[in-house]
């Protein structure tokens, strides 16, 4: 192919180096490429296009049609040389790319090259698996691989086509329906790249109007910025209307596209051995004449071409650099999120273990409210302390607002009629009514969703925790006094200033019934809170949804099985404070109820109170001590029992429920699923991975079919782009 000294001056042998590079590592399947796609439909006169520009005598034999895209590549070069070799398709097996990867052709000469070029094809399309005859025999008749044939010589200059089969509407001679859409899909491959410029190779002698490349190049260049039309065979158009119409499309007049139409005379199927120079004359007849002299014959049309790949080079290059770099960044991004590679015990081990050391990290910063550790933290459902903080907080409001049956009566001095004789002009307002802490932090376990159970979560915790009611807690009765009578008068013996032992016991049970079920749903929110902390912590360290899967199931069991323990704990001490003997070494408690005395003696002696302000300056009351001695004068001994029974209750109680709800909080939450060495937070644990036996550690973390052919796929394809971005640098 012997180009003039004017058309190299236009070519940039660098930059053409570094895609033709490129183009040899496949890296057009990652990132679009500048190139010169040669397309066109069958007896479009391609083969002999090509043949024009490039000097390779491509055979118009149908059975030797074009079943694979080529792409010629020549080089300027001291030494005349050609090498031929085949490009593994994309979607290759491994076998299929040893085998065409083994086929490498030289040839010493361009002469003896262009020679045997019909055997060279032949034995390449047999490496491909193709069948030798078209219309017979076993193997495809098309092929995603690449025939590259790279020319070089000292008068050759830099030029890569990429030719690709025929478009062809009718099946003929062994072809299928199925073909004619593979070799749709594989012009659509080539020429769908804004990087690429479309040469659309029309025959002159034919309406353009049916020609289907035409239609594949305008559905991906719309505006027709990137095609070039070539028209062929003018030499067959004798009709002066339809010399017009082509002329017409030359100058623009007619279905214009901003590259434009050259029009070409090639050599025919026939052979014909008439030189470039002698088929070009028939642009020096009418109505060929008249045609810009650029836009017509191959010359001008090779030197457009060489002119059109340098500028799209030049122009693309800092763009294709960016994508190199930017599909690196992507693929690592990518193999990152994947972990390490796991293909044996010991790395399987190593990830396994280094996602349980970051688990316990965020357990520890999570029960410690260190919530700058990680910005992980960020998202609600891992603040675990303070969910459980705020749990216990509303339950213990409501533990002393409702937990007793019955309300106790009020025995405070200083809420008396007699009292508020001093008062009566005072204008005292009730202050407005403020939202307390509880009430916020009960519209904080709304927006938690503590009591929507999930079914997922029903399923696995079904059996340990206890429905959420969506009511309030019913609220104490008033008739404590009534209930106290009935129920003395039910179970009272031969006393005689005293009662049953067993009747404090029995009223405190009664007294103290909701516990039970309070408790439980306290239980109940906290597990569901940890539960749901536990499953988000996996899910912000381990994004492969199977290995976290399988990770939950081989843990799941365990975390039941600990929060059946903490549940036990619960209802223990449920056990011990309803049914031992009431009895207690704190001393409040005595003093609570010498207090309880003493307000009942100051109720009976206030009527008898006289006013005396001049003594002290204050008003104070002033008593007989003989209306001491007589104050209780007037009761029952079942009343006075029933008052001792009220009091000694109340002081029990109260020390009882304080007592209740500290041991509740850190005997079953606190040591039990929190901070104790069987909390559900250390099941998954370093030491649990490095037991666990190896089949287990296969069945959790091996990685999937799906995982080791998405890593294998990553690594080779940050090396090539690696090798890509090493070559566009250098």
């Amino acid at each position: 192919m012997t180009v003039s000294r004017e058309v190299t001056t236009l070519s940039d042998p660098t930059l053409l180096e570094k895609v033709d590079k490129l183009r040899d590592l496949n890296i057009g399947q990652h990132v679009p490429l500048p190139q010169l796609v040669v397309a066109g439909d069958q007896s479009s006169g391609k083969s002999s296009l090509l043949e024009s520009l490039t000097g390779i005598p491509f055979p118009k034999d149908q059975s030797l049609c074009t079943r694979h895209a080529t792409q010629i590549t020549s080089r300027r070069s001291i030494n005349d040389r050609v090498d031929i070799r085949i490009i593994p398709g994309p979607r290759a097996s491994e076998e299929h790319r040893k085998e065409v990867e083994g086929f490498q052709m030289h040839m010493p000469s361009g002469l003896k090259f262009r020679e045997q070029f019909e055997e060279i094809l032949k034995k390449a399309n047999e490496k491909m698996g193709l069948r030798t005859d078209v219309s017979t025999g076993n193997g495809a008749v098309f092929s995603d691989d690449v025939l590259k044939i790279e020319v070089q010589g000292p008068h050759e200059d830099y030029l890569t086509i990429i030719d690709v089969p025929g478009i062809f509407r009718t099946t003929t001679q062994g072809t299928t329906k199925d073909d004619m859409v593979i070799v749709r899909d594989l012009v659509k491959k080539y020429i769908k790249d804004d990087r690429t410029i479309i040469l659309a190779v029309l025959p002159s002698n034919v309406d353009i109007a049916t020609q289907e490349i035409l239609e594949l190049a305008e559905d991906y260049d719309k505006n027709g910025e990137r095609t070039l039309g070539v028209l062929t065979k003018p030499d067959l158009v004798l009709e002066q209307s339809a010399q017009a119409a082509v002329c017409d499309l030359v100058k623009g007049k007619k279905r214009p596209l901003t590259l434009g139409y050259f029009v070409v005379r090639n050599r025919g199927a026939s052979g014909s051995s008439k030189e470039q120079p002698e088929l070009d004359q028939i642009f020096r007849q009418q109505p060929w004449i008249d045609l810009p002299p650029d836009r017509v014959g191959i010359p001008a049309l090779r030197e457009q071409l060489m002119s059109l790949l340098v500028d799209i080079t030049r122009r693309e290059f800092p763009k294709l650099l960016q994508d190199v770099s930017n599909q690196i960044k992507d693929c690592k991004r990518e193999l990152q999120s994947l972990g390490p590679p796991r293909q044996d015990e010991r790395e399987q081990r190593i990830f396994l273990s280094r996602i349980a050391e970051i688990f316990q990290d965020r357990a520890r910063a999570a029960l410690a409210a260190d919530y700058n550790a990680d910005p992980v933290f960020d998202k609600d459902e891992l603040r675990l302390i303070t969910h459980v903080v705020n749990i216990t907080g509303v339950f213990s409001a409501d533990f002393q607002l409702g937990a007793h049956s019955r309300h106790f009566e009020k025995l405070d001095p200083f809420v008396s009629s007699v009292a508020s004789d001093t008062d009566k002009d005072s204008d005292l307002k009730e202050p407005p009514r403020v939202e307390s802490m509880i009430d916020n932090l009960r519209v904080l376990l709304e927006k938690a969703r503590v009591d929507d159970i999930a079914l997922g979560e029903l399923t696995e915790l079904g059996d340990i925790i206890v429905p959420l009611p969506p009511h309030k807690i019913p609220m104490p009765r008033e008739d404590f006094s009534a209930w106290i009578n009935n129920v003395y008068l039910k179970s009272r013996g031969l006393d005689l200033g005293t009662f049953n032992a067993n009747f404090v016991a029995t009223a405190f049970a009664e007294q103290s019934r909701k516990w039970g079920d309070m408790t439980k749903i306290y239980m109940s929110r906290v597990i569901i809170t940890l539960h749901r902390f536990i499953a988000a912590a996996l899910r912000s360290i381990c994004s492969e949804e199977q290995t976290r899967s399988h990770l939950w199931s081989a843990i799941l069991d365990s975390l039941v099985e600990r929060y059946k323990t903490a549940m036990a704990q619960a209802s223990l001490l449920i056990e011990v404070e309803q049914r031992k003997k009431p009895y207690t070494l704190n001393k409040q408690f005595a003093e609570a109820l010498s207090k309880a005395r003493g307000y009942r003696v100051t109720e009976l002696l206030r009527p008898k109170a006289r006013k005396d302000i001049k003594q002290y300056g204050e008003t104070q009351y002033m008593v007989n001590l003989n209306d001491i001695a007589k104050a209780a004068e007037g009761k029952s001994n079942v009343e006075q029992l029933q008052e001792e029974i009220h009091d000694i209750l109340q002081a029990y109680y109260s020390l009882a429920l304080d007592r209740y709800i500290d041991n509740i909080f850190q005997l079953a939450v606190d040591y039990c699923l929190l901070h104790g060495p069987s909390s559900p937070l250390k099941v998954f644990t370093q030491d649990w991975v490095i037991n666990l036996e190896a089949e287990k550690l296969e069945w959790i973390v091996g990685e999937t079919k799906s995982s080791k052919k998405c890593r294998t796929r990553l690594v080779k394809k940050i090396a090539d782009l690696t090798d890509a971005l090493k070559i566009l640098k250098t």
